[in-house]
């Protein structure tokens, strides 16, 4: 008969025997290799060289690059997202004089989220206030709020830039001003005596905004050389629309989009900037609104652009 205070020092020894055995237990697991990238010398943005040579300029260029490189979920969604919208915002920049290196802060401000809404109320791909969207031209109210609409939020950031410009006549500058505001920009340059807002001591994040600019655009030129391996069958394929024009009052969307044969979250999908569930337009204005084409619904790799072949492992 086993004694009570035996097996009592038994039950005590037994986690320690336990923990003892689990080092003896093989274990099957695979260590990815961590790299610290080389860091440029110098970078370009908007035809401007940035040297980083000096020590300050190199670790915050290298924090961005760390960062971008091992943020996969963001980084991939982002890359995916840029070959349905680099083509439409490309054009809209060149267009209006903007350097195109100008469409990576639509990356940094809304990850390319066409539906994006910050906590300030700033909202779409290029994060707009109510206020500056409509300052530059869009319509902003419950119903309709164009800084949802790509092509024309686009638009008015190109105005934005131009104006800020013609102020500061430094790309780089122009670029922290849309993060900061000219009137903050302005206003440190003044007590800072420095006009290149690299020199600047801002806020947190305005002082990283310039350096995730530039190494998110050395990662959109190869992110292979960041580690990133994709496949043309990773990115997402063309959605081909039509417009319809509409310049009268519509009752219920959902109503409307059952005439075309869709439902009203497609109709939203690629309306994003349709507001409410009905449009009252008293003055008749006329809006286009784009109907997908439904045989492009099911995924087909043929209908799949790859916008930049650096972006695709050959």
């Amino acid at each position: 008969m086993l004694n009570y205070s035996k097996i009592m020092k038994l039950l005590k020894l037994l986690p320690i025997t336990l923990i003892m055995c689990s080092c003896f237990v093989p274990t099957a697991f695979s260590i990815q290799p961590v790299v610290s990238l080389p860091i440029p010398e110098k970078v370009e943005f908007a035809s401007q060289t940035i040297s980083l040579e000096r020590y300050d300029m190199r670790e915050r260029y290298d924090k961005e690059q760390i960062i971008i490189a091992y943020n996969h979920s963001t980084t991939l969604i982002q890359l995916k997202r840029a070959n349905r919208l680099f083509p439409i915002i490309e054009p809209i920049l060149k267009r209006n004089g903007i350097p195109d290196d100008f469409k990576y802060l639509a990356v940094i401000e809304s990850n390319l989220d066409t539906r994006a809404i910050s906590g300030a109320q700033a909202a779409g791909l290029w994060q707009l206030m109510p206020k500056t969207g409509q300052q530059f031209g869009l319509e902003v109210n419950d119903e309709v709020d164009e800084r949802y609409h790509i092509e024309k939020a686009t638009e008015a950031a190109c105005s934005y830039f131009k104006s800020a410009y013609n102020k500061y006549k430094n790309w780089t500058t122009v670029a922290a001003s849309y993060n900061a505001g000219m009137g903050r920009i302005s206003d440190e340059q003044n007590k800072q005596q420095v006009d290149d807002a690299f020199d600047m001591l801002l806020n947190s994040e305005t002082s990283r905004y310039l350096f995730r600019l530039v190494a998110l655009k050395r990662f959109f030129e190869n992110p292979k050389a960041f580690g990133y391996s994709l496949q043309r069958d990773d990115f997402y394929q063309e959605i081909r629309t039509t417009e319809v024009e509409v310049n009268d009052s519509v009752t219920d969307w959902t109503s409307w989009a059952a005439k075309y044969g869709l439902s009203y979250s497609q109709l939203k999908d690629f309306n994003v900037w349709l507001r409410d569930r009905k449009l009252v337009n008293p003055n008749k204005k006329k809006y286009k609104i784009l109907l997908p084409e439904k045989a492009d619904f099911i995924f087909n790799v043929s209908n799949v652009k790859i916008h930049n072949p650096m972006w695709v492992v050959m």
